[in-house]
């Protein structure tokens, strides 16, 4: 694939007042190429999108909903689900991949596949307080790059108080059945809108990409919903 050139072109509507591009954004937190494709977005929205202005909205899809409170010991997952019998050769890629993106991915460091409803709950309710991406991505770095347990209500409350929460709130929310329940909701919406792989952008409403994109692939499908909008 031929690489894109940093640009300082501005782009058709970009730096009209009012306009702004949306991304729907459908992750999973336990999911390391999401955590991958949300740096890479950032990344490239930072570094050769100066101008745009964009409005990320972020869907739950989960992929392991019954997932023990105490966590799914991921090597054994990978054994008893995929069939993988050494998970090194597994994650080379993904933290390869993380690591040409600038992200010092270990996918070793985290051992356990914990419960995500509660912290989609949390990143839901963040998108009232302009927070959501903000949150989401807190929470996959925290899961990720420090092992932390983000099923644990503590450590959930502590990252949403940085998000426009106040830790009652956060912790209501977090253990709320209800808000639980609009999660489920919420990941049905997904499947039945065609999510089939994470993560899975969609640019403007019309453009969509799914999976362990590039960099210059996000850029080039960003610059295809802004030469439409035009």
């Amino acid at each position: 694939m031929i690489g894109l050139k940093r640009s300082s072109r501005r782009f058709p509507r970009a730096d009209r007042e009012g306009v702004v591009l949306q991304i729907d954004l459908y992750a999973e937190i336990t999911c390391p190429w999401c955590l991958i494709g949300q740096h890479r977005l950032d990344k490239v929205l930072t570094e050769r999108f100066v101008d745009l202005s964009v409005d990320i909205l972020h869907h739950p899809v989960v992929l392991q909903p019954d997932a023990l409170p105490a966590g799914l010991y991921i090597p054994d997952l990978l054994r008893m689900r995929y069939g993988v019998t050494d998970p090194k050769a597994m994650f080379a890629r993904p933290e390869a991949e993380a690591r040409a993106s600038g992200l010092d991915l270990d996918l070793g460091r985290q051992l356990w596949a914990y419960p995500t409803q509660a912290a989609h709950a949390l990143i839901l309710a963040a998108r009232e307080r302009g927070t959501q991406h903000r949150l989401a991505v807190a929470i996959s770095k925290a899961y990720f790059l420090d092992a932390k347990n983000i099923a644990d209500v503590d450590v959930l409350t502590d990252i949403a108080t940085y998000c426009g929460f106040d830790q009652a709130e956060a912790r209501a929310i977090a253990l709320d059945p209800a808000q639980h329940k609009r999660v489920a909701q919420e990941a049905a919406c997904s499947a039945q809108a065609g999510v089939r792989s994470v993560p899975h952008f969609v640019f403007d409403g019309r453009i969509a990409i799914n999976g362990g994109r590039s960099e210059d692939e996000i850029a080039l499908s960003i610059r295809e919903a802004m030469r439409n909008a035009a």
